[in-house]
């Protein structure tokens, strides 16, 4: 059993930055690929950013693109999401989650373990 904490989130205005950490109690996390999920009011889940295990395969979604970095510490057990130039439609809730089986993947089914979820506001 994987679990997952966030961390990070709050209120920033439009154009500024965050980063979320995710710290995992699997020792066998460095095993692991790693999602950053989002879920604003009123819409589906949706997967921000993935890596593998190495960090050789890395994804983002189209919206985030050139403004979101996903990164890992394997050592600490933690995954990154370094948010910049902010728009106020990334606001939402962001969780952490790991898949089911370790391996990389952009598909929602295949994530199974999930984080608590952290805010992140973006004020106009």
């Amino acid at each position: 059993q994987v679990q997952l904490v966030e961390s990070g989130g709050g209120l920033v205005q439009a154009g500024g930055s965050l980063r979320l950490s995710c710290a995992a109690s699997e020792r066998t996390f460095s095993n692991y690929a790693m999602g950053w999920f989002r879920q604003a009011p009123g819409k589906e889940r949706e997967l921000v950013a993935a890596i593998s295990w190495t960090a050789t395969n890395i994804y983002y979604v189209d919206s985030v693109k050139g403004r979101f970095t996903i990164s890992r510490d394997n050592a600490k057990k933690t995954v990154y999401l370094q948010m910049n130039s902010l728009k106020p439609e990334d606001t939402a809730v962001y969780y952490c989650a790991a898949p089911s089986s370790s391996w990389y993947s952009i598909d929602r089914q295949d994530y199974a373990y999930w984080g608590q979820g952290t805010q992140v506001t973006v004020s106009s």
